[in-house]
């Protein structure tokens, strides 16, 4: 008897489980997709200066590349030099290396580099959707490390969190 009650439930918790897995599975669809509207075709991006008084020589350099590779390969639009539909510009406002973890020696375990970056979003299309807003992201790394040494490593880590966090901010629908 038991069994036969398992067996006819099966077919509607089934059929349940599969409309709730469908409906989950649109709205995750569309909150990972874009919301860039039709007339939208080109970007520019303009050359991120380091305005910082602590300069990385190939700073700017990798943001504004970084920025620019994934904004092409996340989205259907093309690069323009100028003139682009959207207009990103800006400048690295932030850069510190500060000790965090302090340990009961007046030393510290770790330490927090940070970086910050402004940018204006000029839509061309819209001018309701300009906006202008700085990102800050970092990442730790243990204090017996100098900076040099993972240097390069955390300036790459930190610029995809930062491009990440700009795409979204100017593509995403949610």
């Amino acid at each position: 008897m038991n069994w036969i009650n398992r067996r006819r439930w099966s077919a509607p918790v089934s059929l349940g489980f599969l409309l709730v897995t469908a409906f989950l599975w649109q709205g995750c669809y569309t909150f990972n997709g874009n919301r860039i509207p039709e007339e939208i075709e080109s970007f520019t991006i303009n050359f991120f200066t380091n305005q910082t008084n602590f300069v990385v020589p190939s700073l700017s350099q990798t943001f504004t590349e970084a920025l620019k590779d994934k904004m092409a390969a996340e989205t259907r639009l093309y690069l323009k030099d100028r003139g682009g539909d959207w207009e990103f510009s800006g400048a690295i406002v932030q850069y510190r290396n500060t000790p965090m973890a302090p340990t009961g020696n007046e030393t510290t375990a770790l330490n927090r580099l940070t970086i910050g970056v402004k940018v204006d979003f000029v839509n061309h299309k819209n001018e309701k959707e300009n906006w202008s807003q700085t990102f800050t992201r970092f990442e730790d790394f243990e204090a017996t490390q100098s900076l040099a040494e993972v240097e390069q490593e955390l300036i790459r880590l930190i610029t995809i969190q930062l491009v990440d966090d700009i795409y979204l901010k100017a593509a995403s629908d949610w």
